[in-house]
């Protein structure tokens, strides 16, 4: 690792996936709008945009708590499933990249790099949509359900990746699209590389905001690390 950091190039890159490889939150969008129809309270605008970044079992309460109801286990259980049929079918049928996002993939991996896919989707829907990313991009993957519900914007997905990866976290780069990831980036104390997707996100300390994935590769990740990026 000491050639690399000597390089100016970040110990790791660590990915997320909704919104920031794969333009999927509008996939996302089409079993939660649904479910609302089906809870008789149409979600709104501002109660999806609290959902993007976050994982199942919080967006499942922003879901019925919208919609005024205390569901049984049974109720969150078949909504949860519901919501996991159609992204599955969705992930294998539509999912589209995010500008420059493959071209990024490839650059960062010709670097050399550990890297690590920290994403809030559970591991069953993760391995769908990985049939479209590529599985050979990454060294580890840390899903939604892997992490004992201390989930994004909680900083242990990321401190779990750069701990696989045999790393310390503050010499990693993270790459996010919403304030939740970008959150829980942060407070595992990476920089962060904010590309924003449906959300807006704020400016902040650990981070910068870019246009899109377009041009991403390891002088940007000097220039980063440097911070002249």
């Amino acid at each position: 690792m000491d050639s690399v950091e000597s390089d100016g190039l970040p110990a790791a890159v660590l990915w997320d996936l909704d919104g920031t490889l794969l333009d999927s939150e509008k996939l996302w969008d089409i079993p939660l709008y649904e479910l609302g129809e089906r809870l008789g309270a149409p979600l709104s605008v501002e109660t999806r945009r609290a959902m993007v970044g976050t994982n199942i079992p919080t967006t499942m309460g922003l879901l019925f708590g919208s919609a005024g109801i205390s569901p049984s286990p049974e109720q969150v259980l078949d909504a949860v499933a519901y919501v996991d049929s159609r992204m599955a079918e969705l992930f294998a049928t539509k999912a589209t990249f995010r500008p420059g996002a493959m071209e990024a993939l490839r650059a960062v991996r010709e670097t050399g790099l550990p890297t690590a896919l920290v994403t809030s989707t559970e591991r069953a829907l993760a391995e769908v949509a990985l049939d479209t990313v590529g599985r050979d991009f990454f060294d580890v993957t840390v899903c939604g359900d892997e992490v004992g519900g201390l989930n994004k914007p909680l900083p242990d997905p990321y401190l779990k990746a750069a701990r696989l990866l045999g790393v310390d976290a503050a010499d990693c780069v993270a790459i996010e699209d919403s304030p939740t990831g970008t959150a829980s980036a942060v407070a595992a104390g990476c920089l962060v590389l904010v590309v924003p997707c449906d959300v807006p996100v704020a400016a902040g300390e650990r981070r910068v905001l870019r246009d899109s994935l377009v041009g991403l590769g390891p002088e940007v990740l000097r220039a980063l690390v440097s911070g002249s990026g």
